[in-house]
């Protein structure tokens, strides 16, 4: 039976739910760049790194895409592969290009001035529901609901809803209870203070609930259920996928890299040769990636040494790479996608966790 809106906010004191938590997000929130003004251009910024990424994480990362890009005209104009070197190590790449693309389209049809309605906002690409509410109520002051996952821990707690949150229609109760919660006096200490209790106080696991300034209102806590929500369906595990890479050098000592497709996963990044293992083939891997540069590259390698084992896990898949050294005394023609360049000069270019990881090895 589906939640009903009304039937969960009976009896629930809304004014005074918003008054302590809007009082405690005032006293005790962390100091944070994006937070210093309103400026919608970095609240855009900071809620998109955000997403998937930990605070601490972005931090750097946030003053450094400001420094370089400083407005929404800077990120219109700059070249892709400088926001994505700017990206170089947060993960999701397709963020920092529909973030790129977004920009452009507020030059080009808003004069430069991000929206502040959200039917503007939810035409612009990437730009989903709670980004748009984010951009609404803490940088404009409109009471629209940014509904995360913090949100919706904490909210599932506070209202006791035993809803599966991995559902689309789960999260438009959120959104509907956002709506009727929130101040309207006050929406972006109020979306704000629901993001920062789920940040510091909420948390997934062991929240703080003797610290927490809405606990009076918390049905889960009363219930002493607050370790039992949000309730989530459980994913079925990645698929592993198998590669070998090669570091592979020429006379002069550079380094072959190749650039991936402008579509899929990684778009736009650069990486080492690299090829998916065959599990069925009779080759061993070393052999296995000989053959392949081969057919690939028209490139006859000699394999040195294994380097190293690494794992990398994607939201649906995890590659386990296999590293070798290896060299060739072979010519390829350079192209923008693929050539031979040095330490120096693959330092200019983005590539994504796994490969810095191996780069890393290489400069030790």
């Amino acid at each position: 039976m589906e939640t009903n809106i009304d039937n969960l906010l009976k009896n629930f004191n809304k004014l005074q739910f918003q008054i302590d938590l809007i009082h405690w997000f005032k006293n005790e929130q962390r100091i944070l760049p994006w937070r210093q003004d309103r400026d919608p251009y970095k609240v855009w910024v900071s809620e998109v790194m955000l997403q998937q990424t930990r605070v601490e994480t972005v931090i750097p990362y946030f003053n450094n895409f400001i420094e370089q890009f400083p407005t929404v005209e800077a990120l219109a104009n700059a070249e892709e592969e400088k926001v994505l070197k700017a990206w170089e190590g947060l993960g999701y790449y397709s963020r920092a290009r529909n973030l790129q693309s977004a920009v452009k389209e507020v030059v080009s049809e808003y004069g430069g001035k991000i929206p502040h309605r959200v039917e503007e906002l939810s035409k612009l690409k990437g730009v989903g529901p709670y980004t748009q509410g984010a951009i609404s109520s803490i940088a404009y002051g409109i009471p629209a609901p940014a509904v995360d996952g913090n949100v919706m821990r904490v909210l599932s707690r506070i209202l006791l809803i035993e809803d599966d949150i991995s559902k689309p229609k789960t999260r438009n109760l959120f959104e509907n209870a956002v709506r009727e919660l929130i101040s309207v006096e006050h929406p972006s200490e109020f979306n704000q203070g629901l993001m920062e209790l789920g940040a510091l106080v909420c948390t997934p696991r062991s929240p703080s609930c003797l610290l927490c300034p809405v606990q009076s209102h918390c049905r889960a806590f009363s219930e002493g259920m607050q370790d039992q929500l949000p309730f989530k369906t459980i994913k079925k595990n990645n698929k592993e996928v198998f590669i070998t890479a090669v570091i592979l050098k020429n006379k002069d000592g550079q380094i072959l890299v190749q650039k991936r497709p402008s579509e899929g996963l990684l778009a736009n990044l650069w990486e080492l040769p690299n090829h998916e293992l065959k599990q069925e083939s009779m080759y061993g891997q070393a052999e296995q990636l000989k053959h392949f540069m081969k057919a690939k590259y028209n490139l006859n390698i000699t394999i040195e040494n294994q380097l190293l084992n690494l794992k990398h896990e994607f939201s649906h898949l995890t590659w386990k790479i296999t590293v070798f050294n290896g060299y060739t005394n072979d010519e390829i023609k350079a192209a923008d996608f693929r050539q031979f360049l040095s330490l120096e000069d693959m330092a200019k270019l983005p590539f994504p966790v796994p490969y810095q990881k191996i780069i890393k090895e290489i400069v030790k």
